[in-house]
């Protein structure tokens, strides 16, 4: 219903008049005064006092009536068509109005709907309204619900389909129908069919009476043979059968004469009978990819001159030897087993057999006509001769093979335009260039010493050329005199040996818009060599020497992208002068202070400072960059109070594509649930910004909760990502994103007390961990190429389409998000989980782009001798960029320090270790009044654990590290030799503890609140609810135990009198296992506070109210604790609040005399009062 009669622009009329509904001879239907609004195609009804909230009747025009009633002055008779037809006589005010509703209302009642679209509308069954118009011809019924039910009404099931007489196209695919519906059969004027994807295991004969049928689409079933009644469908042209159970050609095809296309991929055939292609000349493109072909039978057959189009990608063939088809023009063989090849070349146009072992290429005779060849991945060590000969050849790859060599005269061709013959092993490339018209030249990853020196002067059509990963020393001369015909636009020489004697010869390049230098020995770039490079966009020259960018930068007006990271740049080049620049990156540089104009450039996105240690900012410069929407700076180092535990420590980078859109996002959480463990991930949304940012936002929360339910590694991985998938919501239904997330955790609970490593990941984000130097590859990525996950999207009934895509969707099978294609596209990960050990150096998080570019084995060799992470993030992208991928990257790299001292092999004998990063086994709060004269002075804090006792007892903004506890030595002599408990067998993690003694790792941060006047700036501190103080002092005592307790001390804690108040005793002892259980349901275990602080996560931070929690005794028993309070572990209540606390005692009190009714007198009761 329209909300309002006067702005909906589908209303056309409106109004209130006299109403009357049904026959006009009926007595009981009378005139009502009701408001009536033409809407579209419809006559909406209504009340007049509730015309937007009552009953509202609508009637659809289209196909019905409107008459003129002769009995009444001004009235007009709305019909709707169909056997439920309804009337509504309406009489008008005035002539005007009669005659403008009249020839309104005619003109929607006079129309024809020839096309109605009801796809993914989670119908269960066919809408009423839908049979008003009998007219349609174009019917789009795709992924509902629909089923055929006998049960359901007439008027609402498939059945009645063959009312529409004059429908030429219906669309039935991704629904539940399980069998064919018959209904369809009765329609004489259908050209087009299409049933996929709805479990039909039998095609009836009844379908050879639509004599008209032209395109009939049977994909995605469960169909295993064909009715000869087929053949009477003369007009049949296009039939497809993929993805079903046929186990051979079907003989009904022979007989349909109009089908050019034989469309089976996906099905079950292990042999092709070329006798039966002979049997059907008709045919000329066989599309047979993803059967499971092993070999052709010949059988003496003569040559099969028909066929121009073979397509046998993703089978399982040895070999192949096509020479049977001699007028082939397109072949595809790719992803086969094939070894050898042979093809006819008299009509040959083009070759895909890349991802092979081919070893032996023959083609017979040469292939004048061939214009593209794609024999990448395969096992060549040489090109064959004829390829020099073939005079219509425009693009040729070869790259990802053996070849140590190109052909002499593979340069002397007018027709090649584009070769690539990266990751190779060639020393040189061929000398001889004769009337080349080569555009694009890529011969990364090989042995280069050198390019040939005519290359660039002879060359000269050449637009791109990629020589990374070389090594080069020097580069060709572009032109012998000042003049140049170079035309060179792209250039990438990243990770060679190029030094400044190379940085002239760039000059004879004019054009040159995109450079890469990076990873080489650059020491400076003369600014009169950047001068001339005017026309330059993008530079990248990171990881070089350089300690500055010149200043005729400036005239390079067109530059947008300038990325120097990884130098020793220590002045700010004049780049913020260039109006159309976007992104700038010069971090892990040397960099003290930047110099930036009033106005920033009004296209800059992109600002990176980090791996700056001496930079500081004022906060006038800090304000004017903020505005870039994407600044990057190092945060203020806390020291010791970082929280990050020494043996980890990450650097993470992302980069957006060409399009300027950041499709991946990074996660990166040192200190993760509990400062012993941590948390990293790549998200990757491939072209969509949304579901990167949910799942950065959010997966992190989820495994936090996840983890308090259940202690597997594998499940608690796996329920993260489903729980993700139904979190995506509506997000997630159409758009989708690969994730990998890797969790190190130290479980206090498992006797062995190491470092686990747990790596989880779907779609093509991976994980690789760098062990003694290898890689060791922590994740999977699920595409098409896996058996088991072919055979389960078979399974399903999916379809595959040419481009190896999911219903042309994606081409990840398991991955977040995509809703849309379940059950074939899962959330389930890949999980994996590893006991990290002392040999671990690193590990590598990369988002698609990193490792399509990168493979594992060189992504570890180029970091390996990087000292920092940042840095080694950033180089991971930089070649990936270099190397040849445009869109988004993302990589996060955890360098790993994992000594003897963390890696623990000790048996306790089934008592866990400690977890120093947890909660400390007791914790005595005080709370007093500063003395105003001089703040506390810091003393020295006991020695053992030094890293983990960081972690609690710091703070970010002031802390305060001290101990509480006796300096003097334990009373209790004890020899080295001698230990304590002789049965039990510690490491350096879990050293003995002395008897009825224990050790204490102690802090004491300054809190202050909201209304403090210290001066301090309390936005970063959180304050205590409920207490109000004036740079109060809180004491955290932490006692770590690595023994049983020996002895079980039962503490009553009496109330004390105080001049300043009333003294309140908060001791919580209690055992690492009880504050597991007792934090178990929470998310996650414990939070850091903005002052270094821990606090457990929703529990109550008035400490008024925790003292006034009584902790329940444990079965295990407490630790031994002072017998009387002492004055230090004391809390004091201010003078002001004594009266409010009085009251709260009383009534504490009252509740534990009721608790302790039941207890006879001489029992020891079950908790310990602690009365407020």
């Amino acid at each position: 219903k329209p909300h309002s009669t006067g702005n909906s622009e589908r209303i056309q009329l409106s109004g209130t008049y006299n109403v009357r509904k049904g026959k006009m001879h009926l007595p009981v239907n009378r005139w009502t005064r009701r408001q009536v609004i033409l809407c579209g195609t419809c006559l909406i009804v209504s009340s007049v006092k509730e015309s937007q909230i009552g009953k509202m009747h609508v009637l659809p025009l289209i196909g019905g009536k409107v008459e003129e009633v002769k009995k009444h002055q001004h009235c007009l008779a709305f019909s709707s068509s169909g056997p439920q037809s309804q009337t509504y006589y309406i009489c008008f005010d005035t002539f005007t109005e009669y005659l403008r509703w009249l020839r309104q209302a005619s003109k929607v009642a006079s129309q024809r709907i020839s096309s109605v679209d009801l796809s993914c509308c989670s119908l269960e069954h066919l809408p009423a309204n839908l049979f008003y118009s009998h007219d349609l011809t174009h019917l789009n019924l795709k992924q509902n619900f629909l089923r055929l039910n006998p049960s359901l009404s007439t008027t609402r099931g498939l059945s009645e389909l063959q009312r529409f007489t004059k429908l030429k196209s219906l669309n039935l695919s991704s629904n539940h129908l399980g069998d064919f519906p018959l209904a369809v059969c009765s329609i004489p004027t259908l050209t087009e069919l299409n049933v996929s994807c709805n479990a039909l295991r039998r095609v009836p004969a009844a379908v050879g009476d639509m004599h008209n049928l032209q395109t009939f689409l049977l994909d995605g079933n469960f169909i295993q043979s064909l009715h000869a009644e087929l053949e009477s469908i003369h007009q049949l042209n296009y039939l497809s059968l993929s993805f079903n159970e046929f186990t051979d050609i079907p003989g009904v095809l022979e007989k349909l004469t109009a089908m050019d296309k034989l469309c089976m991929s996906g099905n079950c055939m292990e042999t092709l009978n070329l006798q039966t292609l002979r049997r059907m000349p008709h045919v000329k493109h066989v599309d047979l990819r993803l059967n499971v072909i092993r070999r052709l039978v010949a059988d003496e057959v003569d040559f099969l001159h028909h066929v121009t189009q073979l397509d046998l990608r993703d089978n399982k063939l040895c070999e192949l030897d096509a020479t049977v088809f001699n007028n082939i023009e397109v072949l595809h063989c790719e992803r086969n087993q094939l070894v050898t090849l042979k093809i006819s070349g008299y009509f040959l146009k083009a070759l895909y057999a890349f991802s092979n072992e081919l070893v032996h290429l023959d083609v017979y005779p040469v292939p004048n006509h061939l214009t593209s060849m794609d024999i990448s991945r395969n096992h060549l060590e040489s090109l064959p001769e004829w390829v020099c000969d073939s005079r219509k050849l425009e693009v040729l790859d070869v790259g990802h093979n053996q070849l140590r060599e190109l052909p002499a005269r593979l340069f002397c061709t007018s027709s090649l335009r584009k070769l690539l013959a990266g990751h190779n092993r060639l020393g040189r490339l061929p000398e001889r260039f004769e009337r080349t018209q080569l555009e694009v030249l890529d011969v990364q990853h090989n042995q280069l010493l050198e390019l040939p020196s005519n290359l660039l002067l002879k060359a000269d059509s050449l637009r791109n050329l990629n020589a990374s990963a070389n090594k080069l020393e020097t580069l060709p001369p572009a032109t012998l005199s000042e003049e140049t015909n170079s035309i060179l636009q792209e250039l990438y020489l990243t990770n060679n040996n190029l030094t400044d004697k190379c940085v002239p010869l760039l000059t004879g390049h004019p054009h040159l818009k995109i450079l890469h230098m990076a990873y080489n020995r650059l020491q400076s770039f003369p600014a009169s060599k950047m001068a001339k490079l005017e026309e330059l966009e993008e530079i990248d020259i990171s990881g070089n020497k350089l300690k500055a960018i010149p200043t005729t930068i400036m005239n390079c007006r067109r530059m947008h992208t300038v990325i120097a990271h990884s130098n020793c740049i220590e002045v700010f080049p004049e780049v913020m002068q260039l109006v159309e620049i976007k992104c700038v990156d010069l971090s892990c540089n040397e960099l003290s202070e930047i110099t930036l104009p009033e106005n920033l450039p009004p296209k800059l996105q992109e600002l990176d400072l980090t791996g700056n240690p001496r930079l500081v900012l004022d906060h006038k410069t800090l304000e004017l960059l903020n505005n870039i929407r994407c600044f990057k700076i190092d945060q203020p180092s806390a020291g010791d109070a970082s929280g990050a535990p020494a043996v980890w420590s990450h650097g993470y980078t992302e980069a957006s594509g060409v399009k300027n859109k950041l499709c991946v996002a990074a996660l990166s959480a040192n200190n993760f649930c509990d400062n012993r463990e941590a948390l990293y991930g790549v998200f990757d949304g491939d072209r969509n910004v949304e579901v990167p940012y949910l799942l950065q936002c959010t997966m992190s929360d989820i495994l936090a909760e996840e983890l308090q339910k259940t202690k597997s590694e594998e499940e608690y991985m796996i329920n993260t990502f489903i729980v993700m998938q139904r979190k995506l919501g509506t997000a997630g239904q159409k758009l989708g994103g690969s994730a990998v997330l890797c969790h190190i955790k130290h479980d206090p609970m498992d006797p062995g007390g190491c470092f686990t490593l747990t790596s989880a990941n779907v779609g093509k984000c991976q994980t690789v961990l760098c062990r003694n130097g290898k890689p060791l590859p922590l994740s999977r990525s699920y595409v098409m190429s896996c058996e088991e996950e072919l055979k389960r999207i078979k399974q399903h009934k999916a379809i595959i389409t040419e481009d190896g895509k999911v219903n042309g969707v994606t081409d990840s099978t398991r991955i977040l998000g995509y809703t849309f294609l379940h059950p074939s596209v899962v959330p389930r990960p890949h999980v994996q989980s590893m006991t990290l050990t002392p040999q671990d150096e690193f590990f590598i998080l990369g988002s698609k782009g990193l490792w399509d570019s990168l493979s594992i084995e060189e992504a570890v060799e180029a970091v390996r001798n990087v000292p920092e992470p940042l840095a080694a993030a950033k180089k991971l992208c930089t070649l990936a960029q270099s190397y040849g991928y445009n869109d988004s990257l993302s990589a996060v790299v955890v360098q790993l320090n994992v000594t003897e001292d963390s890696f623990c092999c000790c048996e306790l004998n089934g008592v866990p270790p400690p977890s120093p990063g947890i909660f400390p086994q007791s914790v005595n709060v005080v709370i007093k009044d500063r003395p105003t004269d001089a703040l506390g002075m810091p003393s020295s804090s006991s020695g053992m654990a030094s890293e983990i006792s960081s972690e609690i007892s710091t703070s970010e903004m002031s802390s305060e590290v001290g101990s509480t506890a006796s300096d003097e030595p334990p009373q209790v002599a004890m020899n080295e030799n001698s230990p304590a408990y002789p049965n039990e067998q510690r490491c350096m993690l879990h050293p003995v503890c002395l008897s009825n003694s224990f050790q204490r790792q102690l802090s004491s941060a300054t809190f202050s609140s909201a209304f403090s006047d210290n001066g301090l700036d309390s936005d970063d501190e959180e304050p205590i609810e409920g207490v109000f103080t004036n740079g109060s002092q809180v004491e955290v005592e932490v006692d770590i135990h690595c023994g049983r307790a020996k002895e079980k001390l039962l503490l009553q804690v009496p109330v004390e009198a105080s001049d300043e108040g009333i003294v309140i005793s908060a001791n919580e002892d209690e055992t690492g296992l009880s504050r597991k259980a007792d934090y178990s349901s929470t998310g996650t275990i414990g939070r850091r506070r903005g002052n270094g602080s821990v606090a457990p996560q929703e529990r109550s931070h008035n400490l008024i109210e925790v003292a006034t929690d009584a902790p329940l005794r444990k079965t295990g028993g407490y630790f031994a604790a002072p017998a009387q309070p002492d004055p230090d572990d004391q809390f004091i209540i201010p003078p002001e609040l004594e009266e409010e606390v009085k009251e709260i005692m009383k009534q504490h009190q009252e509740q534990q005399q009721q608790q302790q009714r039941q207890y006879q007198m001489d029992q020891l009761p079950d908790y310990y009062d602690t009365p407020l």
